[in-house]
């Protein structure tokens, strides 16, 4: 069964951003699979900004959310996945969601199917 976590993020922002707020998402930036600026977290926390006018390219895929932003006026690719994503509220007014960060980060591998075993029969 997939998760629901990315489905909710997406709808939260929309939700923000039709009330005319700023989106903010929030990742635990220490997570295994996470590649992001550990010197701009706090507590191993990283706010991101998430808007059209702050950010390019957001991608909140069903594995990962990636998106291009600035830190201290340098560009950055930030990549997470989406377990690692904590909380995304509005700057205004904090509304928004809270999540944990799930214990499974790694995506399962598919099972591939072994090598059939074939016998010669005479």
């Amino acid at each position: 069964m997939t998760s629901t976590r990315p489905y909710l993020v997406q709808a939260m922002i929309d939700w923000i951003v039709d009330n005319a707020w700023t989106p903010y998402v929030v990742i635990a930036a220490d997570a295994p699979g996470t590649e992001a600026l550990l010197d701009h977290a706090t507590d191993g926390r990283l706010v991101l900004n998430v808007s059209a006018t702050a950010t390019r390219n957001l991608a909140i895929g069903k594995d990962t959310l990636e998106v291009d932003c600035r830190f201290g006026g340098r560009a950055v690719h930030v990549s997470a996945p989406i377990g690692t994503v904590v909380a995304v509220y509005a700057r205004e007014n904090h509304r928004g969601m809270v999540f944990e960060v799930e214990d499974n980060l790694t995506p399962a591998e598919p099972n591939k199917p072994s090598p059939p075993k074939l016998s010669l029969v005479k």
